[in-house]
């Protein structure tokens, strides 16, 4: 079926430790794959490539569950496709992460009584990469926790020599194509960070607020607005009706007095307006409310700023030096002094933007941006995934990609900060205005300044895919490995991350598409589905679960969850269970290598193997077939599903229980199922490495001598089926499991033998008596034997001789009053089906319980009755 490894093979081992302690093989084992270059991808090779680039994490970020789930799921790609005989190339790095960086270090400096200006440029920036090599880059050395099979020796960072260099050159292009100017427009603008943020990263919530109702001018002149920034009025130049709305036709193009002020604004009609809302009356304040702004634009009207980049009142009068906050319960104080305020309503709660890093409310405001044109590179990035360049993975998530992409507006991409890349702009005493690229000197002479922004932290991390393999110089890298082959992220970053990359990349790249796959995932919950966050008490630091349990487990509890696009449940229970798999794993191939289990010589020809032998090998085939299409369809649950329950169901407990008569019985047969165990196992652990490589590269060494799975070959499925053997085994199974159950229901313990007489000739179950008998602990029948339960199954009869082994009278009381409840929960139940007037009231939901209440009780009358009928007679 498959090679036992590429390397010539060691002899193999035959015995493990008792007991599988990860942290005694995890580290070790780990640096061993780093230091024999396994991750290392080759440029040169013939392989054909298979690359994903690794999403960055922050500079200032640490490992958390969200970073574990995709890190796992990317490191089972690459790893399959490596042992499929690619070159893979798993690509990692950080992001320098503008504004989060510098929040750090102004807080290091706060610590010293300092601040960023006391330093001035230069020296602040210094600070900063000195920080980076001192305290960033911590997710690193947890990645290898993890087992992140990446790249090391080709780690990049968003602000290396090579990626700033990607940057400037972009950033020219993009400039002489007219693609990127500088405008006034209105921004979200935190006063804490000091600087402009995207739309993508302003969270809303709901607040309480307060919505109150102001009248603007006089008598039959008048008209009332509503607000929830009374503050802004400050800064009105207008107030805008719908054209045909007749209440206020009367008024448009007049001029109203703007209440605290000398100044007088006039009506204007603007479809915007939305006359069935409120008083079908809006302020307009252009510089400080985008649908404001535009209203400004269409009727020229003057944009007043009327507060500073803190968020302080810079009007003169009674308002002036107040915080926007303190100011907004001024002014409407104010306000009531004169009677302008018409109605009140508070709290009024409403959804309200604040700055995903510090969570300071953010404030619309009037600035001089840099800005990227979107629309043509959005139109690109839409078309490559309609004309099927790039599948979205599932494909129900393509509609919001089209959402976001066909309603780009134009993105902001200068930032008020020190740490970043800084804007290539240089401006002359005499207005000029030059870009500057990455090979070109700026112009130098007395008045030359160049911009004093940065560019946002998404402009350099869009060119990721292509910049991080050396463009704009055409590398090796670059010609191997572009476009990459898969995207793996979050869905909640399809609008920061991927439709960047894909402006970015088609327009770099000459058409070329960054990647094939956008394979969009869920976000990681607790156990009961609710969002994990530092602030609350349901946040968990995966490597606490490592530290417990081993890597292994929390990789396999995050595959386990990992439905596309769906978000994924976790809790600390899922990871023991998960580490109770690797124990199975572990125990079970230490069983099977004490007792003959091996890889050495070819598998045994069908016509020599048992039924048993011939049906894990069609199931294991089965399997493999099944894996390959859930990975090539990105069904990560379904794929550690399939391989737990054959692992642990089919291969430790069916196959390696009913082959133990055949093992301790020793011979020819002994030797054949022990080749086909060595095989199974083999393949076994190839098939789980790419989700647990840890314990997987431990054992399969251990089988085979191999060098390591990382290297070692990924199973192919050989076709070999047999359905007479599957369907003879199912028989057996049913006779144990029915058997089983019957033991379980007349209170028999575990271990205890019991007399039993196997009729099973004639059908396909009597090669398996032996098996049989020792699965179910049942003894031959003996001198004196009496049949006092006989259960026929799946063509066969198992008769029981319960004497001496259970008090007959005692399971009778017990299972008539087990009867007697099952049967007045049924009579329960009929009785409200049966009721109209209940039925006629009751939700569905209410109803489907009751019903399935009734098939319950059905289902244990039955049950008991027929546990009754196999007891004997007293």
């Amino acid at each position: 079926m498959t090679e036992n490894a590429q390397q010539q093979p060691t002899a193999p081992i035959t015995e493990l430790p008792t007991q599988y302690t990860p942290a005694e093989v995890e580290g070790t084992l780990y640096e061993r794959w780093v230091e024999k270059g396994y991750f290392t991808a080759d440029a040169k090779s013939d392989k054909p490539p298979y690359t994903i680039v690794i999403p960055p994490p922050n500079v200032t970020g640490s490992l958390h569950l969200g970073h574990a789930f995709q890190h796992t799921l990317m490191d089972a790609l690459t790893r399959r496709k490596r042992m499929q005989g690619y070159e893979a190339l798993w690509l990692p790095g950080m992001d320098h992460a503008g504004i989060a960086t510098q929040n750090k270090v102004e807080q290091q400096l706060a610590e010293e009584g300092k601040s960023r200006h006391d330093l001035g440029r230069e020296e602040f920036v210094e600070r900063v990469w000195q920080w980076k090599e001192e305290y960033g880059g911590r997710i690193l050395g947890q990645m290898r926790r993890l087992g992140d099979g990446v790249d090391w020796s080709r780690e990049r960072f968003t602000m290396d020599e090579g990626l700033s260099k990607a940057v400037l050159t972009i950033f020219k292009r993009l400039y002489e194509d007219e693609l990127i100017y500088r405008a006034e427009r209105i921004i979200n603008w935190c006063p804490r960070c000091l600087t402009a943020i995207s739309d993508i990263e302003v969270e809303y919530q709901e607040d309480a607020g307060e919505l109150v109702s102001i009248r603007y001018g006089e008598g039959e002149d008048s008209l009332v607005v509503a607000t929830t920034r009374a503050e802004t009025m400050l800064g009105d130049t207008a107030v805008a009706v719908h054209p045909d709305d007749e209440r206020y036709k009367h008024l448009i193009g007049k001029q109203i007095k703007l209440p605290l002020t000398d100044r007088t604004i006039p009506v204007v009609a603007d479809t915007h307006v939305d006359p069935e809302f409120g008083t079908g009356a809006v302020k307009v304040t252009p510089a400080h409310d985008p649908n404001d702004f535009e209203i400004g634009r269409r009727h020229d009207l003057p944009s007043l700023t009327i507060m500073d980049e803190h968020g302080v009142i810079t009007v003169h009068g009674p308002f002036l030096g107040l915080d926007r906050f303190e100011a907004r319960s001024t002014v409407v104080g104010a306000l009531k002094e004169q009677g302008r305020i018409v109605a009140e309503k508070r709290p009024y709660m409403h959804s309200v933007g604040h700055c995903s890093r510090c969570k300071t409310t953010v404030e619309p405001r009037l600035s001089m941006q840099w800005w990227v044109k979107v629309g043509p590179l959005a139109k690109a990035a839409g078309d490559a995934v309609r004309d099927g360049r790039v599948k979205i993975h599932p494909e129900d998530m393509s509609k919001r990609y089209f959402d976001w992409v066909d309603n780009m507006h134009d993105w902001c991409i200068s930032r008020q900060l020190w740490w970043g890349h800084r804007i290539p702009i240089w401006y002359g005493p005499d207005g000029e205005v030059v870009c500057v690229g990455p090979d070109e000197e700026p112009p130098t002479g007395e008045g030359w300044m160049q911009d004093s922004d940065v560019l946002d932290t998404w402009f350099s991390s869009g060119l990721w895919p292509f910049s991080t393999l050396g463009w704009p110089e055409q590398t090796e890298d670059l010609r191997k490995f572009y476009p990459t082959d898969v995207l793996l992220t979050g869905h909640d970053i399809i609008f920061f991350w991927v439709a960047r990359m894909m402006m970015f990349g088609l327009y770099a790249m000459d058409g070329q598409v960054p990647f094939h796959t956008i394979a969009l995932t869920g976000l990681v919950r607790d156990e009961f589905g609710k969002k994990m966050s530092k602030s609350n008490p349901n946040a968990v630091d995966p490597l606490v679960w490592m530290d417990a349990y081993g890597s292994d487990a929390v990789r396999f509890t995050l595959a386990n969850g990992a439905n596309p696009g769906a978000d994924v449940p976790i809790g600390e229970d899922w990871v023991k269970a998960s580490r109770n798999f690797t124990n199975k794993i572990w125990n079970a191939t230490r069983f099977a290598l004490m007792n003959g289990a091996t890889v050495e010589g070819p598998l045994p020809d069908a016509s020599q193997m048992s039924a048993t032998d011939r049906w894990i090998l069609s199931r294991l085939n089965t399997t493999v077939a099944q894996v390959d299409a859930y990975y090539d369809d990105y069904q990560f649950a379904k794929l550690a599903d399939a391989l737990y329950h054959f692992a642990w169901d089919e291969v430790f407990d069916w196959y390696v229980e009913l082959s133990k008569t055949t093992f301790f019985a020793g011979g020819e047969q002994a030797r054949v199922s022990g080749r086909v165990l060595g095989e199974v196992l083999d393949v076994t652990l190839r098939l789980l490495h790419p989700v647990i490589p840890f314990v997987t590269d431990a054992l399969w060494t251990t089988l085979t001598g191999g060098e390591s799975l990382v290297i070692g070959e990924w199973p192919a499925d050989s076709g070999f089926r047999d359905k007479d053997a599957e369907l003879e085994i199912e028989l057996v199974q049913r006779v144990v499991t029915e058997v089983r159950r019957f033991r379980k229901d007349q209170g028999l313990k575990d271990g205890q033998k019991v007399p039993a007489r196997l009729e099973l000739d004639g059908t396909a179950l009597a090669p398996h008596e032996a098996a049989i008998r020792q699965l179910l602990r049942l003894q031959p029948e003996g001198e004196g034997f009496a049949a006092t339960a006989t259960l026929p199954v799946a063509g066969a009869t198992v008769a029981l001789d319960l004497s001496g082994t259970i008090d007959v009278a005692a399971e009778r009381k017990r299972l008539a009053k087990d009867l007697a409840a099952a049967e007045k929960e049924k009579a329960q139940a009929n009785a409200k089906l049966g009721n109209e007037a209940f039925l006629a009231k009751a939700p569905d939901n209410v109803v489907d319980k009751i019903r399935g209440r009734l098939a319950k009780a059905d289902e244990d009358i039955k049950r008991i009755q027929a546990q009754l009928e196999t007891l004997p007679q007293q």
